[in-house]
């Protein structure tokens, strides 16, 4: 990332992305708050909440219940920095609780149980060789066939992947055969996210 963002910045966000999904699953308008440090800041362009950047959102869900590791419940962003994070975050966290086609829309009796994780991106760069990629550092981009698949940063940490599961992975997410990275025409790029949430939501 060329900017930092900071721990209340952070807070900020994951604030915003809450209040957007709760504003949506209540039927209401929005209502963002700032302190006034910080409301002087996004005023005057200083802050990181106002530079262009692409972003994920992503939702945890804990089984009720159950206990145990929380579980994928929407994860939705945009690879490119077209609006100021602030906005971006807002936009995609109720995309990833209503518009993820892989689950039905959030209900409000899900979201007390969801934890919010988001993800900053540095813009993308070229990756002439896959066996340069960094795992837990880079995220993945892969463009062949008229396809395209994203990774984030921490998906191989997460299911314990190593470097050539990984390159492999990137294309069954893009729909494409294992290997296919390495095939003439296909274009993989890099990028390196920050990555920051909430603690995950206690089982009821």
């Amino acid at each position: 990332m060329e900017f930092v963002i900071t721990g209340e910045e952070r807070r900020a966000l994951l604030a915003d992305a809450r209040e957007s999904i709760t504003a949506k699953l209540e039927g209401r308008r929005p209502v963002y708050r700032r302190s006034p440090e910080l409301e002087q800041l996004t005023a005057s362009g200083d802050s990181a909440l106002t530079k262009p950047c692409g972003a994920f959102v992503t939702l945890h869900i804990t089984p009720g219940g159950q206990g145990g590791k929380a579980n994928l419940r929407g994860c939705i962003g945009r690879m490119t920095a077209a609006w100021a994070l602030e906005k971006t975050v807002r936009d995609m966290a109720v995309e990833a609780a209503f518009g993820d086609p892989r689950f039905p829309p959030l209900s409000t009796g899900e979201f007390p149980r969801c934890s919010i994780e988001i993800s900053a991106l540095s813009p993308m760069s070229p990756c002439p060789n896959p066996r340069e990629v960094k795992v837990g550092l880079h995220g993945l981009y892969l463009s062949h066939r008229g396809r395209t698949g994203v990774l984030l940063p921490q998906v191989p940490v997460e299911q314990g992947w190593d470097l050539d599961q990984y390159l492999d992975y990137i294309c069954v997410k893009a729909g494409l055969p294992a290997g296919s990275y390495g095939e003439p025409g296909a274009r993989l790029l890099t990028f390196t996210a920050v990555v920051f949430g909430e603690e995950p939501a206690a089982s009821p």
